[in-house]
């Protein structure tokens, strides 16, 4: 799948049954919530996302609620969800502990 392209809604539902706990948000965006045990631990995981995102220059929504971290992943310039998103989505699940 091309990373410019917009997913079909097949294409999307596809590639989410790999991915657990992300769901689709207002049909643009894709979005997952992870707990971690403390702050100090989601913090560790957002610099980790952080670095990755810049590494592929493609950069995620993150909101940091004390130890809940979440991600939203959309593609602004194909104007909504691409394989990108999903290849990060999963790329973030590698990140977690």
């Amino acid at each position: 799948m091309d990373g410019k392209k917009r997913l079909t809604e097949e294409e999307l539902a596809e590639g989410l049954r790999s991915l657990p706990g992300w769901t689709v948000e207002e049909g643009k965006r894709i979005v997952k919530k992870y707990l971690f045990p403390t702050f100090p631990d989601a913090i560790r995981f957002v610099d980790r996302v952080a670095e990755l995102a810049e590494e592929h220059n493609h950069h995620p929504f993150i909101a940091i609620d004390y130890r809940k971290v979440t991600l939203r992943l959309t593609t602004w310039r194909a104007g909504g969800l691409t394989a990108l998103d999903l290849a990060s989505a999963e790329a973030y699940d590698r990140l977690a502990p």
